[in-house]
């Protein structure tokens, strides 16, 4: 059975280089789940041939704008397609007056239930549970509050051995905290927004570096890293992923479209 990640954005702040802004779509067991949405997700939606109406979940990690611009246009696009399954949207308390005020001057209501779910910022906290996966969260060390994900596999069909995960780590400086959260995944999504020769600028913006991306996964002992986040400074990220290879060599570059088997 599918689990399995499909990247829709890689690159940090503004789409640049042929790379788009913060969006993973993650497929369990034909169960699709939505993490992060920034501006453009819907159109790469469109180009991998996925449909918006089979997302049944979304999660936003945080409210800086390349991971939830995109949102309204999705939503707004599924209502159009004349959704009517209920869609469960999990992020920070803030967003919900956002998304009333943006559908209120469009004189928009949606033709499906939207259920808001708040999540909790500052400590770990289940998000969801379902009979085959959960999905819990926890905060990650970030200029605004902001949440990682673990998305855990549950009663594994019979061809499936043992449970698979997957943990979305989105814009965090770097912090050991987060390795209880993480410790084992199968796959780890971690920012790496600079190569180390800007740790400093990395630091004061609270955000991570290959190597530092690379540190956590080898202290949390995962399976694979994924990094991605990639400042638009970079048009090539063959030395950031080079550098974090340095450190743990089962590290792979977010690229737009690529799938990943968990």
């Amino acid at each position: 059975m599918t689990f399995s990640l499909t990247v829709l954005g890689s690159n940090a702040a503004i789409p640049a280089n042929n790379r788009n802004l913060s969006a993973h779509l993650l497929n369990a067991n034909e169960r699709f789940f939505l993490i992060d949405c920034g501006e453009g997700t819907q159109f790469q939606l469109r180009r991998y041939h996925i449909s918006f109406q089979r997302i049944k979940r979304i999660f936003i990690s945080h409210l800086h704008g390349d991971h939830f611009f995109g949102l309204i246009g999705l939503l707004h696009s599924m209502h159009l397609l004349g959704r009517k399954e209920e869609l469960h949207l999990y992020a920070p308390a803030a967003l919900q007056p956002i998304l009333d005020i943006q559908m209120e001057a469009s004189e928009t209501r949606l033709i499906y239930p939207l259920i808001f779910h708040s999540l909790q910022m500052d400590q770990p906290a289940l998000v969801c549970e379902e009979e085959r996966i959960s999905v819990h969260s926890f905060p990650l060390n970030h200029r605004i509050p902001t949440c990682g994900f673990v998305f855990r596999e549950k009663n594994p069909p019979r061809k499936v051995p043992v449970a698979r995960s997957y943990a979305y780590c989105s814009d965090t400086g770097y912090s050991e905290e987060i390795i209880p959260f993480i410790t084992g995944v199968d796959l780890l999504y971690h920012e790496a927004t600079f190569m180390q020769d800007k740790a400093i600028v990395a630091r004061e913006k609270l955000h991570a570096t290959a190597i530092e991306a690379a540190t956590i996964a080898s202290k949390a002992q995962v399976k694979k890293l994924l990094i991605g986040h990639f400042s638009a400074r970079y048009e090539d990220i063959g030395p950031l992923l080079a550098e974090a290879r340095s450190v743990f060599p089962e590290t792979y570059a977010a690229e737009e479209g690529a799938v990943l088997a968990i």
